[in-house]
């Protein structure tokens, strides 16, 4: 009983100074909600009015056809150039994405089934960008190309029907809609939580050292895991409260992400979670020595975190040392519980492996804190 008494103590003490520093309660309320809406509504994978020119020397009603099948919302026509180093040029300096380039003598191969070619250039300082033009660009060409060969075969709309055929049938599972905000906003949020977990804390020990009220601690009752223990309660409500308003006016309010499974539970694991990254925040805090250098810290440590998550790199496209590190980052485990929560409604029988090496993880770390902690103030 003394000892919840202490925390309780400590506890009260941790929430008034997060709610005096103005700076800390702006910030926060800043990426439980607009942060996440930004991130989910800012950022598109799909093309939309790509610019392209053309250089056709076949002037043709075949060459024009297909020029024509590169039309909006994914590219814009932006007319055609006189030569081609004149695109060349638009390319380096960023006025278009594309050029298109038909050779002369275009039709005419087609209508003696002769093998003819088409040049594409595209804009791949943007890697993403680069690959959707590139992958749209084919599709539109190998329909054409198709298209022809079967016209040049005789074969009309109605004898193509009647031919043999294989056809691929896709069922998109969990997002039918394919809706790209969906994976924006919950992976924003989660993002944030990891943000906020290792930054509050280890703000809140900082603070403890330059206002000089880290003595006071030393010479009180508290023991240092009581003291650790308090900074992590009052940190975990403080998310809680960010986690109910973005999922409540953010994530269903505003883009109206389902919920297929318990937001009870997905509050419960939160907290595990919670438990687990602020030893990480402690432990910036223990080594920091002002808030500058928690900041520049937060940054090192949260970096490796988000990419060994699987957020934006699945395993399966990493080496095989590099996604074997994934098992110590908390977020990989965090991120397939919640995704499976929002998305699949999974039950216990997925989550309780994944709670147990969380939190297996979340024991080590904050022991390590722990450690560090007494052995560098007792």
């Amino acid at each position: 009983m003394k000892t919840l008494n202490r925390i309780k103590v400590l506890l009260v003490k941790e929430l008034l100074q997060l709610v005096r520093d103005k700076v800390l309660v702006i910030a926060t309320i800043y990426l439980f909600t607009v942060d996440i809406f930004l991130a989910a509504s800012g950022v598109n994978l799909t093309l939309n009015r790509v610019s392209f020119k053309t250089l056709d020397f076949d002037k043709t009603s075949v060459s024009r056809d297909l020029i024509d099948r590169f039309r909006p919302p994914y590219f814009e026509y932006r007319g055609e150039v006189p030569r081609r180093v004149q695109a060349e040029e638009l390319l380096e300096q960023g006025k278009i994405l594309a050029y298109l380039e038909i050779p002369d003598g275009f039709e005419q191969s087609l209508k003696t089934n002769q093998k003819t070619q088409v040049l594409l250039l595209v804009d791949t300082s943007n890697a993403i960008m680069g690959y959707l033009i590139a992958g749209y660009s084919a599709g539109i060409v190998a329909g054409f190309s198709q298209e022809k060969s079967l016209e040049t075969l005789g074969l009309m709309p109605e004898m193509i029907e009647r031919l043999p055929l294989v056809e691929g049938a896709s069922r998109v599972l969990f997002n039918p809609n394919q809706e790209e905000t969906w994976f924006n906003a919950l992976s924003e949020l989660l993002t944030v939580i990891t943000l906020l977990t290792m930054l509050l804390p280890a703000a809140a020990l900082v603070r403890e050292k330059e206002r000089g009220t880290i003595e006071q601690l030393l010479v009180s009752p508290a023991r240092p895991l009581e003291i650790l223990l308090a900074k992590i309660f009052a940190m975990t409500l403080v998310i809680l409260l960010g986690v109910l308003v973005a999922t409540s006016f953010i994530i269903k309010g505003t883009f109206h992400i389902p919920m297929r499974g318990s937001l009870p539970v997905f509050l419960m694991i939160t907290c595990f979670y919670v438990f687990t990254s602020s030893g990480y925040g402690l432990l910036i805090g223990g080594i920091a020595n002002n808030l500058a250098q928690v900041g520049l810290l937060t940054i090192i440590a949260i970096a490796p975190i988000v990419f060994l998550s699987g957020t934006w790199t699945p395993p399966e496209a990493m080496p095989f040392w590099l996604s074997s590190m994934m098992s110590f980052s908390p977020l990989f485990y965090f991120i397939q519980m919640a995704y499976g929560l929002f998305f699949k409604g999974v039950g216990w029988d997925f989550l309780l492996p994944k709670i147990a090496k969380m939190l297996a993880l979340g024991f080590l770390v904050l022991w390590g804190s722990a450690f560090a902690f007494k052995r560098r103030f007792f």
